[in-house]
């Protein structure tokens, strides 16, 4: 055990450095403001605040873990060996160059998104305002890169300090907007289908929805027979997640009452971890979430646990909070659509923390870095998509991470002209964690 001597341990440290010790570096800490009960321990020890206490390992502190609520806050970012930093200090006895604290808060907390920015046309933060992506340091897990130099520090003054090795793994993550092209949509649906291939020449399309329709080719966004098979040849904590909102100009899946639909979510859920995609609409409605909610649980028989949003809109604080006044555990939904990359600046799973409230939460993130809707260039493009895969796969083995990708059942249908997907998929589910 390590302990920690700061000026005030304030719900901040508290989160920040359980993340950083506990969830990346799996080390056991402890806090202490009193510098008599810091002084007689005689373990490892560091202190963190506006100057040292004496010679011990220290870090020193910008003020951000010992405020309350947002205030503008003026960040430099700078590059530091291999990687990026801000909240610079000036210390000469400082063990970093920066408040390594600090800035782990300001990522995972999703500081920024709560101060005024400009949102895209679907109410999202846009990547593009971010600033991992204006230093270009989103694509890398820095805050994971951060521990590990915090660790090599700590190993340097106490090395016969003993650390839990964090193992790499991979969650594939399926989300399901359309679980049939053709099949179950119903004959008016059916037939205003069949009118738009005709109108636009889509003669292909049109045969394939009326064999469809009839009974002589399987519906080509069905693709969880394949999805199941590589499960059962490698388990994983694969998740599968299923849109179940009413049909709108966002939603276009099936009825959840359908009972080709229900059929479906139970036989996958034999299977693989299956938990719900919130409608666009539902995101900030709690009403609306509590349907989609229950209708997940009459289907599955059991408590919802995991979730994304549709299309990736993480309306902040609202939508987790409803997610928390819901019993959620895990949600799927921190990453970018259209740029690949760390949002939270971490690829370990962490606890929301609100900052209206000043409060860590039960609800687990676990953060994404690539999405089969991650760009043009990354889904048509076959030599770019498997480079990006491995190099995100390389980067996060480093660190002991989690390797999240996000695909879309369709992404695997024979209607795409991109027939690599499914081998990529398999690449990366036989891939071992380390």
């Amino acid at each position: 055990m390590v302990l920690i001597h700061v000026q005030k341990v304030t719900p901040r440290v508290s989160y920040t450095f359980k993340h950083i010790c506990r969830r990346i570096l799996k080390l056991d800490v402890d806090f202490t403001a009193k510098i008599e009960t810091f002084i007689a321990h005689d373990g490892p020890k560091f202190s963190y605040g506006k100057q040292p206490l004496g010679k011990e390992l220290y870090f020193q502190s910008v003020e951000l873990l010992f405020e309350h609520g947002l205030n503008d806050v003026d960040i430099h970012v700078q590059d530091w060996e291999e990687t990026k930093c801000f909240f610079q200090v000036q210390h000469e006895n400082a063990a970093l160059p920066f408040d390594i604290f600090a800035a782990t808060f300001y990522l995972l907390t999703r500081y920024e998104e709560y101060l005024p920015h400009v949102k895209d046309n679907l109410g999202r933060f846009p990547a593009t305002e971010s600033i991992a992506y204006i230093h270009d340091f989103l694509k890398d897990p820095v805050i994971d890169i951060w521990a590990y130099k915090f660790k090599k520090i700590l190993l340097e003054k106490y090395a016969n300090l003993e650390l839990e090795e964090k193992k790499f793994n991979i969650i594939p993550v399926v989300s399901v907007s359309q679980a049939f092209a053709y099949k179950n949509k119903g004959f008016l649906r059916s037939i205003g289908g069949g009118f738009r291939d005709l109108w636009g020449l889509k003669l292909d399309e049109l045969t394939d929805r009326i064999k469809v329709s009839l009974g002589f080719k399987k519906d080509p966004y069905d693709t969880f027979d394949f999805i199941i098979d590589l499960q059962k040849q490698k388990k994983r904590k694969a998740k599968v997640l299923f849109g179940l909102g009413d049909y709108s100009n966002y939603e276009k899946n099936i009825g959840f009452n359908h009972l080709k639909h229900r059929t479906l979510i139970k036989h996958i859920a034999d299977y693989l971890d299956v938990g719900l995609k919130v409608s666009y609409e539902a995101i900030s409605n709690l009403s609306m979430l509590t349907k989609e909610k229950e209708r997940s649980e009459n289907i599955l028989n059991r408590r919802l646990k995991y979730v994304i949003c549709g299309f990736f809109k993480i309306k902040l604080p609202e939508a987790y909070r409803n997610f928390i006044e819901l019993e959620v555990e895990e949600d799927y939904s921190m990453g970018y659509s259209g740029y690949p990359g760390f949002r939270a600046g971490t690829c370990t799973p962490f606890m929301f923390y609100d900052l209206d409230y000043e409060v860590q939460t039960p609800l687990v993130i676990y953060s994404f870095c690539l999405a089969n809707l991650g760009g043009e260039e990354f889904v048509k493009n076959e030599t770019f998509a498997r480079n990006e895969v491995v190099a995100y796969i390389e980067k996060i083995k480093k660190v002991k991470g989690c390797f999240i990708p996000v695909f879309g059942n369709t992404l695997f249908s024979d209607l795409q002209e991109q027939p690599y997907w499914k081998s990529i998929l398999e690449d990366i589910w036989n891939i071992d964690d380390e």
